[in-house]
């Protein structure tokens, strides 16, 4: 395996991409509603939940906006998730504060790590080295996937220990595990 593919090979020879991994741990887990912000590195897994009539799926104009729809969801049954990159993360302190968190909503976010190993937008650096220390400093649980082997452990896991203690969630998928953006020589 190497993270340009970001494939692992399983028992019996079949390999299953992180893009694979990550739609088939939502369905498993009942999460039906996936609005994003669209992103290169996502691309793949936004094509293939647009592709499965299991899923609601749709483009949001904003970050903000991916988020309070899937809030709502969550307040009329239904689970939900968002995707999205780094950048706009930058965008979401607030709307985390007032509404995911005070009000208890599983809000499972998706967000491709732009801002480093290689990265060439010192933007996307900035909101990259100050990502991590926002979501602790709301005490919002996070990880970040790099490997493959424990991708579907990890989205899996934290997907149910949000929906059991009502608290949003972030999934940081480093380029190690997508391959990340693929920058023009």
């Amino acid at each position: 395996m190497t993270a340009a593919d970001g494939q692992v090979s399983h028992a019996g020879g079949g390999e299953k991409s992180w893009y694979e991994i990550a739609l088939q741990t939502l369905k498993r887990n009942d999460i039906k509603l996936v609005p994003y912000v669209p992103d290169r590195v996502l691309t793949r897994l936004i094509k293939e939940l647009h592709a499965d009539p299991f899923f609601t799926t749709f483009p949001t104009a904003r970050e903000e906006e991916a988020v309070g729809i899937v809030s709502g969801a969550w307040m009329g049954g239904l689970r939900g998730a968002v995707l999205m990159q780094t950048s706009g993360f930058a965008t979401l302190a607030n709307v985390l504060a007032s509404l995911a968190l005070p009000y208890q909503i599983p809000l499972i976010m998706f967000v491709s790590e732009r801002g480093t190993l290689g990265e060439f937008n010192y933007g996307q650096s900035l909101v990259c080295r100050t990502m991590r220390p926002v979501l602790d400093s709301l005490a919002m649980e996070h990880h970040t996937a790099t490997r493959i082997d424990e991708f579907e452990f990890i989205v899996d896991r934290s997907i149910k220990q949000a929906i059991t203690t009502q608290a949003p969630v972030a999934l940081i998928l480093s380029p190690l595990l997508t391959g990340g953006k693929v920058f023009d020589k």
